[in-house]
């Protein structure tokens, strides 16, 4: 196998020639992204296109954003990231439909042996990140390898998720923690919350 087959697997890898080639063309992608200005919203688009190993056909990353390879980021229709996202795609990081990042979301798929004499020879391993669909990210959180999120989740401000979280609930805290289930009852707020904004609105 390759260093970027094993990479990939999850198995120690160290770094080479590929995989030197694949972080720099990240390194330029983001780059142009990040130093792209207000009025080249295209070209923003395409660039994350041409980054991002999938998307779905609306997707917005606000600058800056940076990547280890980003061809190993898939995401799906609606992906929104906010300022000063984070992602260690040394795995891949499969992201859902309408998933929003608030700003500087971490996720990590990069790992590094506890084993000292191991670690400083040099390997490291990934572990893939998984977060389904109709999910909000709170601003400050990091997702830390291996983690898979469900559907309809949110997840609150600065909160670690070091363990998987189940569907349809609201989680947060260091170590993120599931605090309660999303209701039927929270549907029926918000819906005559936006009723209510919409009448506002036409008066």
């Amino acid at each position: 196998m390759t260093e970027k087959e094993l990479m990939l697997s999850g198995m120690l890898y160290r770094q080479s020639e590929e995989l030197r080639k694949e972080f720099q063309r990240a390194r330029k992608l983001t780059r142009l992204l990040n130093t792209s200005t207000e009025e080249e919203r295209e070209r923003r688009i395409e660039l994350v296109k041409e980054l991002f190993g999938k998307t779905g056909d609306y997707v917005w990353v606000e600058p800056p954003f940076h990547c280890d390879y980003g061809s190993q980021i898939f995401v799906g229709e609606s992906f929104y990231a906010n300022f000063d996202c984070v992602i260690l795609d040394e795995c891949p990081v499969t992201i859902g439909d309408e998933v929003m990042f608030g700003p500087r979301v971490c996720v990590y798929t990069a790992g590094h042996p506890i084993d000292a004499e191991v670690r400083d020879a040099g390997l490291e391993y990934g572990k893939p990140v998984t977060i389904g669909n109709s999910v909000w990210i709170g601003g400050n959180t990091v997702i830390n390898p291996g983690v898979t999120i469900g559907d309809d989740v949110v997840i609150g401000s600065g909160s670690v998720v070091t363990k998987d979280i189940p569907s349809h609930v609201i989680a947060a805290g260091n170590p993120c923690r599931v605090i309660r289930a999303i209701t039927e009852q929270d549907r029926e707020y918000w819906k005559e919350q936006e009723r209510l904004s919409r009448e506002s609105c036409e008066e």
